[in-house]
């Protein structure tokens, strides 16, 4: 992997329009998308060794987390996962729960907060740019986590971008995970890096889903240098 510096950063709008043909055509975006993400997971895992908590939302963040969970739990890796909504991707979890990972409830995640050296957050996506502020379950357990993370004792890797932070403008309150490590897909957004976002969200690491064409008819919201960490996932069949 290394640093390249490109040039353009995407609204929610123009990467989810980038998407449509793809999806509308069965490309499996988000098994490709967790592929990625548990290799980066497992090598944070590497340096740091310990149980892995999943914080896995209702849309296609966590979905693609919860797949990430299904490839990464063994016997030897211990997998929790809370679920921040009442809905769940349910082929994902079910993946996830099948593989060996555990799933908690939020009054057991904060009894455990200290077990876990690295937090998967697919919390919120770009789905939720109206208003990304996180509410509720969400909110409660961040706030439970922020100290064990602000503290050196988790690092944080974000599924696109930390949950919390507007995708477009980079905004936020303070109950956001700051990343270590953000995965983000298919194109930067350009609320990580604007506002908060170089704040928020750590190291970014781009996989590439295939959208070049398409980003190609929108109009950037960025440009200019963006200093993104290249990462190749594995290759598509």
């Amino acid at each position: 992997m290394r640093e390249n510096a490109l040039n353009s950063a995407y609204s929610a709008a123009a990467v989810r329009a980038a998407e449509a043909p793809l999806l509308a055509a069965g490309e499996p975006l988000i098994r490709q998308a967790a592929a990625a993400l548990a290799d980066v997971v497992r090598e944070r895992l590497a340096q740091t060794p310990g149980a892995l908590l999943v914080l896995a939302g209702g849309g296609d963040n966590g979905g693609d987390a919860l797949y990430a969970a299904a490839e990464i739990a063994t016997p030897r890796q211990p997998v929790d996962i809370v679920l921040t909504s009442d809905r769940a991707h349910r082929d994902a979890l079910a993946s996830a729960l099948s593989a060996g990972a555990v799933l908690r409830s939020a009054g057991e995640m904060r009894e455990r907060a200290g077990e876990y050296t690295v937090i998967l957050d697919g919390i919120l996506g770009i789905g939720a740019s109206a208003d990304p502020r996180l509410r509720g379950v969400a909110r409660a357990v961040v706030e439970r986590l922020l100290p064990t993370v602000r503290g050196g004792e988790a690092s944080v890797i974000a599924v696109d971008l930390p949950s919390g932070l507007h995708p477009d403008d980079g905004d936020a309150d303070d109950v956001v995970l700051p990343a270590t490590t953000t995965v983000t897909f298919g194109a930067v957004k350009a609320g990580l890096v604007r506002g908060r976002g170089p704040e928020l969200s750590g190291e970014v690491r781009l996989v590439d889903l295939g959208l070049g064409p398409a980003l190609a008819r929108s109009r950037p919201e960025v440009t200019g240098p963006i200093p993104v960490v290249s990462f190749v996932g594995r290759q598509r069949a």
